[in-house]
């Protein structure tokens, strides 16, 4: 009986994670954007885009950029070959659309680890403008993206803006699970975090950047080691003393149609780089994921009828939180159609919490690394 006592302990602790998830999201999705500035006050922007590699619906993806309703922006591409396939891609729509500046850069082998850093220096350098947006392979945007991140730099104090993402699966079962936790369980917590408390950290796949604040923070040159390179990056312009913000936009983030294994070592890989960035904030994350636990309760409790009742309204809390922010906030119709699967994919969500809390290397594009306490790859 103490063991379903200690489940239950953390399921009302989860009970009351949820509905602060729901508050959040509702004050998140209340919030007024800041006014826009219009025609030639806006900044000119360079979208800094990393490849590496085909991908599934890479050609999509990018052209997506290339139809993006903004007076001023370049686009820079960057990988390691020039005979990438992304990189191909890229020329094709480049001269699809001549009316939008285009810079391609080939880097070579990468000397360090993080080889996206390296590649976002390299087109920093190269790059014409003051704000940055970087912005993933796999990203989706719509044509008002870069102008819902400009009206978040409307002060001086704003250094760095991130955008929330909605996952999109590949054909794969594991691919829609881990997309179901991204656009619920992991969304849910950054929406949270951004409510009690300023953030201080980034969203790799879509952020924009000043020059000064990257200055600042160090530079790409000083990311170069680390695997979260957006949560160093954010952490140290707030350091610095700049705001992050979370911008109103929603980008598509495509995550492929990884397998069983390959899923679960892209969790184990995300959560073992969360751990190390914020080791109290990790050990807490128990609460942002009650059911399994109040499913175990059941039967560590023989069947009590407080352990039924407290799994029914931590169902019903799971099911309103991923409405408010899959739907609500993100407005993912995935979600909402496979809310069904969100039970699967808590108890597939465990596993990788707590491996964790054991071994420190990660596979990452194929390759294995060992993962330091602070974060830096080996």
């Amino acid at each position: 009986m103490t063991l379903a006592f200690l489940a239950a302990g953390i399921v009302l602790g989860g009970c009351i994670v949820y509905l602060l998830t729901i508050f959040a999201a509702v004050r998140f999705r209340r919030r007024k954007p800041p006014p826009a500035a219009a025609g030639p006050a806006r900044p000119a922007i360079s979208v800094l885009k990393p490849l590496a590699g085909d991908e599934p619906e890479l050609e999509r993806n990018l052209r997506s950029f290339f139809d993006l309703d903004y007076p001023r922006y370049e686009l820079l591409f960057a990988a390691r070959e020039a005979e990438d396939p992304a990189l191909k891609a890229a020329r094709k729509l480049s001269r699809q659309y001549p009316r939008v500046p285009v810079k391609i850069l080939v880097t070579g082998e990468p000397p360090c680890p993080n080889e996206k850093v390296f590649a976002l220096q390299a087109m920093a350098a190269a790059a014409r403008h003051d704000l940055l947006v970087i912005s993933d392979s796999d990203i989706r945007a719509d044509a008002d993206c870069l102008a819902g991140i400009v009206s978040e730099f409307s002060t001086a104090k704003t250094g760095v803006v991130t955008c929330p993402y909605r996952a999109a699966p590949g054909p794969s079962f594991w691919s829609l699970l881990e997309a179901l936790g991204m656009n619920t369980e992991f969304w849910g917590g950054v929406l949270l975090a951004e409510m009690l408390a300023p953030m201080d950290f980034a969203v790799g796949p879509t952020m924009a950047i000043s020059r000064d604040c990257l200055a600042a923070a160090g530079g790409f040159e000083s990311l170069r080691e680390y695997l979260a390179e957006d949560f160093v990056l954010g952490q140290r312009a707030r350091a610095a003393g700049f705001e992050v913000r979370l911008a109103r936009n929603v980008v598509e983030h495509h995550i492929g149609a990884d397998r069983f294994a390959a899923s679960f070592r892209h969790r184990l890989r995300w959560n073992r780089s969360t751990r190390r960035s914020r080791p109290r904030g990790y050990v807490g994350q128990i609460f942002m994921n009650p059911l399994p636990w109040a499913l175990l309760a059941v039967p560590l409790s023989g069947g009590a009828a407080w352990s039924v009742w407290l799994l029914g309204i931590c169902a019903l809390l799971r099911l309103a939180a991923l409405f408010a922010v899959g739907g609500a906030v993100l407005g993912d119709r995935l979600t909402l159609r496979y809310f069904w699967l969100v039970p699967l994919q808590d108890i597939a969500a465990l596993p990788a919490w707590f491996g964790a809390f054991f071994g420190n290397t990660v596979i990452w594009r194929g390759r294995r690394f060992r993962l330091t306490a602070d974060g830096k790859l080996r």
